[in-house]
């Protein structure tokens, strides 16, 4: 155990003293000069072995064991190495989120493995929050390394959540300042479970700590920070940008969470990130020399390493063989039998059935939630392209590919009001439809685990409305839905707390399942009606959409083939984010003439368009500032980022329903 989190700051501060004595930086004569190294990990997500669990095969490009590798040929290399966790560590996998995370009288196999691989340091992330406080308390108290939050404390007493906010470490006689910074946004994720904390802006957090480092003699300052480089929700200080910029004596920077690769030099601070699964591992090396008695970065360097490179550690393999085998223990037993497959296969590759139409994979999981709960409603997302349950025995890995995260279920009651709300943030989802697609597709700015479908409710989503205007039929037992109708609700834990935070929703629980999972309860649906077949009710589609275009049949043959790929996002993380546009693409002469013949499609000669003459465009008034709304804002997040009271933002714009605004919508801004 590391330490009491009473005792630590007292008995971390005994020792940086002490630890001047050892080495200090006098006793170097100028000139002198040294490379310290500091290794960064980050949202491992409990990948302990390089295995998978969901296929039951060893893998070449993630775990714990390849990283090990990779962290001996550093130290190795350079035995002036630290070793620092950037969180969202513990969570991720059926070892650790249906065996161990619900155990406390275990000992955590992550923190276990942890210590063995000789971590100096590590961060929390948002996800080390989803099973409650208790767990947090365990992990602290398991590690044999100081687990850091600089800025959530709790509101009570003011007290550091972990106990310690950074970690002096002093290596070939420099030392070496670790801040840790978590996530701020971890209230809107799992809010109910830390109503106890406050959490604060990473910005001022890191300023105020960075001097308290100096104060303590820190030569070279390093943040890892479970926030991205940039804002994932603007005015939320999430971006490790702000801090960069702000504070140039920042050494380095491990930035997490976004599951990105990252290594750049800004001013003179290194940023790297690396993305999930210990796929990858970032390297910062820093050379020193001494001048006046007084330690200077000369040069520094980022480096991110593939693990895939390395021969997995049988070393760590064989330390954390026990933990290994009750995983696979825990998944062998049969919990039921499938009759044929649940998910459709796709008509167009990249594109799952389940995101376009009703499917027996989505309705399955709202059907547990509804017979668990006794809601009237069921909202789910589709976390994985690939989710499906396939014919033959059910195990528990089988449940964790079509469910892979670690939500327990909520029941509430809502408005009718609320219910259409939710739906139409859902909706938001879909690009609007124009003439020549081909396919739907999805808003490169949304995540596909933010597409909830719903079950309980018919309904039909028009993609040729705009976002907020899209949910249409809407009908609860043959009757349309009502603003005043109340109905019971059941969704999962982040979804809730989520929608709370927006405005959508505003009543408590009256069903929380913490901490038995909806995996769980999916797992125990099917062991009661098995054998289990696919039943699709179609209480949902998609309208508005005519995808008949006669060059459709030909343009997914080219899908498929290779020869005409679905657009992405700019980042990769979102699929399918543009539609294909077989109108498009025959006017930029991209299809063959022999193609559009043989489908009997003729292009008129183009005449040259007439010189297009200019309108004024008008300008907002002067003394308004003009808003566009962001994925995850808000209407009294916006307000307070600009002193403005959300309900002056609300009559100014004549926004009918304040609780929903959408991506890509002008909000003005009075200035006065």
């Amino acid at each position: 155990m590391y330490f009491n989190k009473k005792l630590l700051s007292i008995a971390l501060a005994l020792v940086m003293v002490l630890s001047a004595f050892v080495m200090p930086a006098g006793a170097f004569a100028d000139g002198h000069e040294v490379t310290i190294t500091i290794v960064g990990t980050t949202d491992l997500h409990a990948n302990i072995y390089n295995y998978s669990y969901e296929d039951g095969v060893d893998v070449e490009d993630r775990g714990m064991a390849k990283v090990y590798s990779v962290i001996q040929a550093i130290r190795e290399e350079n035995p002036n190495t630290l070793l620092v966790d950037n969180g969202d560590t513990v969570q991720g996998t059926i070892l650790s989120d249906d065996l161990y995370n619900t155990r406390l009288d275990l000992a955590h196999p992550v923190i276990d493995v942890m210590n063995f691989m000789g971590y100096d340091a590590m961060v929390l992330g948002n996800h080390e929050f989803n099973f409650g406080l208790d767990l947090v308390d365990k992990i602290v108290d398991e590690a044999e390394f100081p687990i850091l939050g600089a800025n959530v404390k709790y509101s009570h007493s003011g007290d550091y959540l972990t106990g310690i906010p950074y970690v002096i470490k002093e290596i070939a006689g420099v030392k070496v300042g670790i801040l840790g910074i978590t996530n701020p946004n971890i209230p809107r994720w799992d809010g109910p479970k830390v109503t106890e904390l406050e959490f604060i802006y990473p910005a001022d957090s890191v300023g105020e700590h960075i001097e308290m480092m100096k104060d303590e003699g820190a030569d070279l300052i390093f943040v890892t920070s479970h926030i991205g480089y940039e804002e994932e929700y603007e005015g939320s200080g999430d971006g490790a940008e702000i801090f960069v910029e702000k504070y140039p004596e920042i050494a380095g920077v491990l930035t997490g969470h976004a599951h990105v690769t990252e290594s750049q030099k800004v001013g003179n601070t290194l940023v790297g990130a690396a993305r999930d699964a210990g796929r990858q591992v970032v390297r910062f090396d820093f050379d020193l020399a001494m001048e006046d008695d007084v330690w200077i970065i000369d040069d520094s360097r980022v480096q991110v390493i593939d693990v895939a490179e390395y021969t997995a550690s049988e070393e760590l393999r064989e330390y954390a063989a026990e933990y290994h085998q009750n995983t696979l223990d825990f998944l062998v037993d049969v919990i039921g039998q499938v009759e044929e497959d649940f998910a459709p296969p796709s008509e167009i590759p990249g594109i799952p059935e389940a995101q376009i139409r009703d499917t027996g994979v989505m309705d399955l999981i709202n059907i547990a939630q509804l017979e668990a709960t006794g809601a009237d409603v069921a909202g789910a997302a589709l976390f994985s392209q690939n989710s499906n349950l396939r014919m033959g025995d059910v195990t528990y890995a089988d449940i964790f590919e079509i469910y892979k995260y670690p939500n327990t279920l909520i029941g509430i009651e809502v408005t009718g009001a609320e219910l259409k709300d939710y739906m139409e943030w859902s909706a938001s989802y879909y690009n609007t439809y124009a003439p020549g697609d081909i396919n739907i597709s999805f808003n490169p700015n949304i995540r596909g685990y933010n597409y909830d479908m719903f079950q309980g409710v018919d309904y039909k989503v028009d993609i040729t409305k705009p976002a907020g205007e899209r949910i249409v039929d809407l009908m609860f037992e043959g009757e349309p839905v009502m603003p005043e109708d109340t109905l019971k609700l059941a969704i999962n834990n982040y979804r809730y707390g989520g929608l709370k935070s927006m405005g959508i929703i505003s009543g408590e629980p009256y069903f929380e399942s913490d901490p038995k999972s909806l995996r769980s309860y999916i797992a125990d649906y099917i062991a009661e009606n098995t054998p289990i077949a696919p039943v699709v009710d179609n209480n949902w589609e998609v309208v508005g959409a005519d995808l008949d275009h006669p060059l459709r049949p030909y343009l997914i043959e080219e899908i498929k083939a290779g020869n005409l790929e679905l657009p992405v996002s700019e980042d990769g993380r979102s699929y399918n984010a543009k539609a294909i546009n077989a109108d498009d693409m025959i006017m930029q002469g991209l299809i063959p003439d022999e193609v559009l013949a043989e489908y009997g499609i003729e292009v008129a000669p183009m005449e040259p368009a007439p010189e297009p003459v200019p309108e004024p465009t008008p300008e907002p008034p002067k003394d308004d500032i003009e808003y566009i709304v962001k994925p995850g804002d808000w209407l009294s997040k916006i307000g307070m980022a600009y002193g403005v009271d959300w309900k002056v933002l609300a009559e100014y714009n004549e926004l009918s329903n304040p609780n929903l605004i959408f991506p890509g919508q002008k909000i003005m801004i009075p200035r006065n």
